[in-house]
Order: C-alpha cells, then structure tokens, then sequence
C-alpha cells in the first residue's frame, strides 16, 4: 500500500532557531487536530465507509497525513536546531529535553499527551465525514494561527503549504459527503 520516498511532500529548510514556534508546532505534532490525529482518525474511518470510493479517499487523505507529519517533526528539528539547555528551559521545552533529549513524543503544544481520543469514529459515514470536514477545518485555524507567530519566510512557505492542503482535504470530504447523501439518502 505505501510507497515510501525519502524526500518531504514540502521541502523544509529553516535557518533560525525559534524555540517559542517550535514548541507551538507541537500542537500539529500530538494535538488533537494534528496531523497524527487525522491520519489515525481516517485509517480507521475508512473501514466502515459504504463503498471503495470512500475507503479509497480517506486511505490516500490517511497517507498524506503522515507525510505530513513528517513535515512538522522536520520543521521542529531545524527551529531546535542548536538549542542548548538553558535555552529550551526558557521557551518551556525542558520536560521534552529530560525525557526525550531531542527527540520528540507526541504532545500538544501545552505538553498534553496525545491521546487515543482524538482518533474520532463512530462508524456512520455521515457523522465521520462531517467530523472530517470539521477537523481539516480546525487543523487550518491551528496553521493560520502558527503563520501569525512568525514572519520568517523559510517556516512560513511550509505552514502555507500545510494549510492549503487542510483546505484540499475538507473539499475531498465535503464531495464524498455529498456523493453519498445524493446516492444513499434516495433509497
């Protein structure tokens, strides 16, 4: 099912170190509207969708999700990039540092754990789907708030990127949706 490529959906390639954004990144790392939470959320939807155009979708939407997960953790590494200690306790990183040095575990930007609650499912395609939309809808708030903490242009091509594709991904849903309220709401 997966081909792996090793080369980012969106090239990251940022200079400066910005711990404050790195550890506001968080929240598209292991927060609820994240990128981790939707690729779980819809590898898991696809399952109980009527027919393969649906299973389709929400497998290649899932896909992407995950590469894009790639992106916000290249996107973390290089703001960190350098950091010392003193300087991550300052922007609050120190418990990510103790536990995990550089390295990442899934958190929200406020430190929450990631949690299997987000991973929305209830086995109705209707009410999945408009959750789907919804959440592509809330994780293109969480970008537009990320671009307004920042005026470097080497963060801000891929959090555009990013955003852009939250808006590709709630159209693909809200064309499913209405294909199926159109071909099984008549029956």
């Amino acid at each position: 099912m997966f081909a792996y490529h090793k080369k980012l959906e969106y090239p990251v390639n940022i200079q400066k170190k910005d711990l404050k954004l790195a550890k506001s990144m968080l929240a598209q790392y292991g927060g609820p509207d994240s990128e981790l939470s939707a690729s779980l959320r819809y590898f898991n939807q696809r399952y109980t969708m009527p027919d393969e155009k649906g299973i389709a979708l929400l497998t290649d939407i899932a896909t992407e999700e995950l590469a894009h997960v790639e992106i916000i953790n290249t996107i973390i590494l290089q703001l960190m990039k350098g950091a010392t200690v003193e300087e991550l306790q300052k922007a609050g990183l120190e418990g990510n540092y103790t536990q995990h040095d550089g390295a990442f575990f899934p958190t929200d930007a406020n430190g929450v754990p990631f949690s299997t609650m987000y991973i929305d499912t209830t086995g109705d395609w209707r009410a999945d789907l408009e959750s789907d939309m919804a959440a592509e809808q809330r994780a293109r708030a969480t970008y537009e708030h990320l671009i307004n903490q920042t005026s470097d242009p080497d963060v801000l091509a891929p959090l555009c990127f990013l955003r852009q594709r939250e808006v590709v991904h709630y159209a693909r849903f809200k064309e499913l949706r209405d294909y199926y309220l159109n071909k099984y709401s008549k029956k």
